[in-house]
């Protein structure tokens, strides 16, 4: 499969690694100085790109992939108010798009078990839940995606939470996320079920990078010749 890389920072690198390890052809690489390659032959021979790059850039890099008729598998959050138009494109142009807040096989098993967790949590108010993320110090969006995902599966299944709210909850319906940057850890999500008699936590740490790169890989082996806008739910059985 020939693969573009859209932004070639630590993320991209791993990428770059891991898809030649599994036989992929790396066809172009676009980054903050040479984006005038969109228009490239180099580029438009890509069967897909894998878009790791910043939240102010992430929506046009994503038009001029449509316009080179090259599929794209998003790995930057914090672009999510312009989703609908990457849908309409999906569903009116026959685009092809696919989306996860978080690729790590591991986190997403661990939003299927906070669903579950929220599920039967709903029956005992007297626990309140809260969450914390902490990330490195280069990551510019608060919350990340990942616990935007997490705050989501919460707020469907705790009928007494209504809204995600940043650090501190200023009514009990919030649902209070607290993030943290520092060094460069590559992320820790952790929901807390607090009550007066005890505490009933679910965390996930990522060790490293390998485990986002490998997920973005597989995802763009799986969206290869599908149509339409993509995501974890189709990819996986669970």
């Amino acid at each position: 499969m020939n693969i573009a890389l859209i932004g070639y920072g630590k993320m991209g690198h791993e990428i770059e690694k891991i898809a030649l390890g599994r036989g992929h052809k790396i066809v172009s690489i676009i980054d903050v100085n040479n984006r005038h390659d969109f228009d490239s032959d180099a580029f438009k021979s890509a069967d897909i790109a894998i878009e790791f790059s910043t939240p102010d850039s992430a929506i046009e890099n994503y038009h001029k992939c449509f316009e080179a008729n090259v599929a794209v598998v998003a790995g930057t959050t914090g672009w999510l108010d312009h989703l609908d138009e990457v849908k309409k494109a999906c569903e009116e142009d026959g685009k092809t798009f696919f989306y996860a807040s978080n690729y790590s096989l591991g986190v997403n098993i661990f939003f299927a078990l906070n669903k579950y967790l929220a599920k039967i949590m709903n029956d005992y108010p007297d626990y309140n839940v809260s969450m914390e993320e902490t990330h490195h110090i280069h990551k510019l969006d608060a919350p990340s995606g990942t616990a935007i995902t997490l705050a989501e599966g919460v707020l469907d299944n705790v009928e007494r939470k209504e809204n995600w709210i940043l650090e501190t909850e200023s009514k009990p319906s919030d649902l209070a996320i607290h993030c943290i940057r520092e060094g460069e850890v590559p992320g820790i999500h952790e929901i807390v079920y607090e009550s007066d008699a005890d505490v009933i936590s679910i965390k996930h740490d990522a060790k490293s990078r390998k485990g986002f790169a490998l997920g973005a890989v597989v995802a763009a082996e799986f969206a290869k010749g599908k149509k339409g806008f993509l995501g974890m739910k189709d990819m996986l059985n669970f």
